[in-house]
């Protein structure tokens, strides 16, 4: 029998399910892997938008890692909204220490109203910690522009301009994510260590975006804790690919859904109810 392999999720909690540890974990199962978690912050939140954050001391962040990698054998690991340097230090110091074979940063810093989520230090700490830890990075547009403190791109060509500022931040591959981008499509562009290519896809006229990102980040490492140690090269580019069309599908299959009055989420299990 093939062994089922186990994923980490470092992020937020989200009690309507949408976002943060609930949704990477529905993400985790749904994709055929073994879901863990370590809370870095409580939500008061739903659909409608978040009311108020209660931070996780960066001791309980810290206890929390070193019991579970103690002793769970974790393949690949998804780190989502990280506010404080102490924090990201904490995640960077003990995942040194239990080097998973793959990391998924998901630099969760702007809100949907375009509001940023964490003050210079915290960006700096993401930016300057986190990145160069990771083996991919799944930013946003505003996010990539955050982190190379540049304007949003507004176009496939200013997007594509970006790809070498953010490699330059130390991470090998990047999923630069064109959702902000108006248009019928909504193309992501996928940076390696051999080049750069688009991944194309069509717009779902849908509300339901609560947690897209959280979502993708997490089936990214979902896809790729799956592939065997003797991947070849283009398996990364093949996982990230078949993450992006599981998202795709989640979000087509997200009109069976009602939860709450703002915007939903996608459907985690699509494939399975």
């Amino acid at each position: 029998m093939t062994q089922i392999v186990n994923v980490l999720t470092i992020a937020g909690s989200d009690p309507s399910g949408g976002a943060g540890i609930q949704a990477d974990l529905k993400t985790f199962s749904a994709l055929g892997t073994y879901g863990t978690s370590v809370i870095t912050a409580l939500t008061v939140q739903n659909t409608c938008g978040v009311a108020s954050v209660y931070p996780v001391s960066p001791q309980a962040i810290r206890e929390q890692l070193e019991h579970l990698l103690g002793d769970v054998a974790i393949d690949a690991v998804k780190i989502g909204m990280v506010a404080s340097r102490d924090v990201a230090e904490v995640i960077a110091d003990v995942l040194r220490q239990h080097r998973p074979r793959w990391i998924v940063l998901d630099p969760v810093m702007v809100a949907k109203s375009g509001d940023i989520l964490v003050d210079d230090a915290g960006i700096r700490a993401v930016r300057d910690i986190l990145v160069p830890l990771a083996d991919v990075v799944t930013p946003n547009l505003p996010e990539a522009a955050v982190l190379l403190d540049v304007e949003p791109p507004t176009t496939l060509d200013t997007m594509e301009a970006m790809l070498p500022g953010l490699l330059q931040l130390g991470v090998p591959y990047v999923v630069l994510k064109g959702g902000h981008l108006r248009g019928e499509t909504c193309p992501d562009l996928l940076a390696t260590p051999s080049g750069h290519t688009w991944l194309p896809a069509s717009r779902i006229a849908t509300d339901n975006l609560h947690g897209t990102g959280c979502a993708l980040s997490s089936a990214i490492a979902a896809c790729l804790a799956k592939l065997p140690m003797d991947a070849g090269i283009d398996a990364p580019t093949q996982a990230i690919s078949e993450a992006k069309q599981w998202l795709h599908a989640a979000l087509e299959a997200s009109v069976r859904l009602s939860v709450g009055n703002g915007r939903g989420p996608v459907h985690h299990f699509h494939a399975w109810w």
